[in-house]
């Protein structure tokens, strides 16, 4: 369940415009401490570009990104990450020559405490665990499967010391049994300390994963709740669940 306390993480009103695209659509919504919130709708609808937002990989056109308070909107991805706040990414994208170990490396190093020597080691050592890839180690990551890969991109995002991890699509094209590990995993990292945002199609991991979620349809925000509301909103299941489908949450 999600800590007690204010929000962690408060999007206003955040637009984006690429030339006459509007792909955001003056988005709201607030996260709390502790907590798995989803972020889910059609192939289109802004979710990576809203990401994108959050962490200073894209501008917003307007209004206001605040984490712990501060606002977000105008600095850069590598500012952003240093206060606490990183994402992965859908497409992975990991140093295929260099091992699973070293990728994870580069987080501990130019992540939020820029760890060296003995505490970038530690970092490394503790976020294989966590992830299930120690027995990787020394393997290149060009090697991995689609499932290991998944899980190294994650183990990036965790060396860089996160409060809040921003999950993009962390499930794509994973088998029943690998969803489930990585549902497990998700679970395990919140309850570990982190607060969570996720992207995800595989509706009924989001429905058994989510204290709260908000649906974006063509950039704008069509429904927020709790799972069990949220997901059967009229408009969210005309919009992207379609009329015969059924959602257990």
């Amino acid at each position: 369940m999600p800590a007690e306390g204010g929000p962690i993480l408060t999007v206003a009103s955040v637009t984006k415009r690429f030339g006459g695209l509007l792909a955001l659509d003056s988005v709201s919504f607030e996260v709390q401490r502790g907590e798995i919130f989803s972020v889910i709708g059609p192939n289109g609808a802004g979710k990576t570009t809203l990401f994108s937002c959050l962490v200073g990989s894209v501008q917003p056109t307007s209004g206001s990104v605040r984490f712990r308070g501060e606002e977000l909107s105008g600095l850069r991805n590598d500012q952003v990450v240093s206060r606490g706040l990183v994402r992965t990414h859908q497409i992975v994208r990991p140093f295929r020559e260099m091992t699973v170990a070293d990728n994870i490396r580069v987080g501990a190093l130019y992540g939020r405490s820029h760890l060296r020597g003995a505490k970038a080691r530690a970092r490394v050592d503790e976020v294989l665990t966590r992830t299930e890839l120690a027995h990787r180690a020394t393997v290149k990551a060009g090697v991995l499967s689609i499932g290991e890969l998944k899980r190294l991109e994650i183990a990036r995002a965790l060396a860089t010391g996160p409060e809040v991890l921003c999950l993009d699509e962390v499930m794509g094209g994973l088998n029943p049994a690998e969803i489930q590990q990585a549902m497990v995993l998700v679970r395990a990292l919140r309850d570990g300390g982190l607060t969570i945002l996720m992207i995800e199609h595989h509706v009924h991991a989001v429905a058994g994963l989510s204290d709260r979620l908000v649906v974006l349809n063509f950039g704008k925000k069509i429904a927020e709740g709790r799972p069990a509301e949220a997901l059967h909103d009229p408009a969210v299941v005309a919009a992207y669940l379609g009329d015969d489908t059924e959602v257990r949450a």
